[in-house]
């Protein structure tokens, strides 16, 4: 059980932060950016989900995914050590629980037959707001787990790939299951 009691602790006015560890890293390190960035995502589908009221089995979904972005949040925040007590980790059935929120909105979907250009509906331009930040974040764990010494779950970086393709189909279903997508057109304004 977290207990929050006192919101600011002065530890972090030397430029460092605690990871869940306890270890200390300066912010601007790899890992924090990380969690940081994953956090980003999280605070992004917040604002997704002031638009999804009517849509209950999207907004349902979307409230699992931020619970599970705090789980890897907290995964990223205690690198895996030997000898060290397991602690919180991403694990494969919330990928493949993921994926499953993918077949069942993409289900309903015409295929496409050009690239989608974010926007349409409000909550189909904040799903791709959120999306890129998701890459963001998938793209600074990548770079954090080819670092010696830096762990990062394998079913954490398959969990933000599988978020980002999510984020991309549930913009279709927000765009009134695709009819509302807003298509590129290739050299249109030449």
């Amino acid at each position: 059980m977290v207990t929050l009691n006192r919101i600011y602790t002065k530890t972090g006015d030397d430029g460092t932060t605690a990871l869940g560890s306890g270890e200390r890293r300066p912010k601007y390190d790899l890992r924090i950016e990380a969690y940081g960035t994953v956090d980003e995502t999280n605070a992004a589908i917040g604002v997704v989900r002031l638009q999804t009221h009517d849509m209950p089995e999207l907004d349902a979904m979307l409230g699992r995914i931020q619970n599970d972005l705090f789980d890897l949040g907290a995964d990223l925040a205690v690198p895996e050590r030997e000898g060290k007590a397991e602690r919180l980790r991403v694990v494969a059935s919330q990928v493949e629980r993921l994926e499953r929120d993918i077949d069942a909105l993409n289900d309903r979907l015409a295929p496409l037959t050009s690239f989608v250009l974010p926007g349409g509906t409000p909550a189909a331009a904040y799903l791709h707001v959120a999306r890129t930040i998701c890459r963001r974040a998938e793209r600074v764990m990548v770079e954090l787990a080819a670092r010696p010494d830096e762990p990062v779950g394998a079913a954490g970086i398959q969990y933000m790939n599988r978020l980002s393709d999510f984020l991309f189909v549930a913009s279709r279903a927000a765009n009134h299951d695709g009819a509302g997508d807003v298509l590129w057109v290739p050299g249109q304004n030449r």
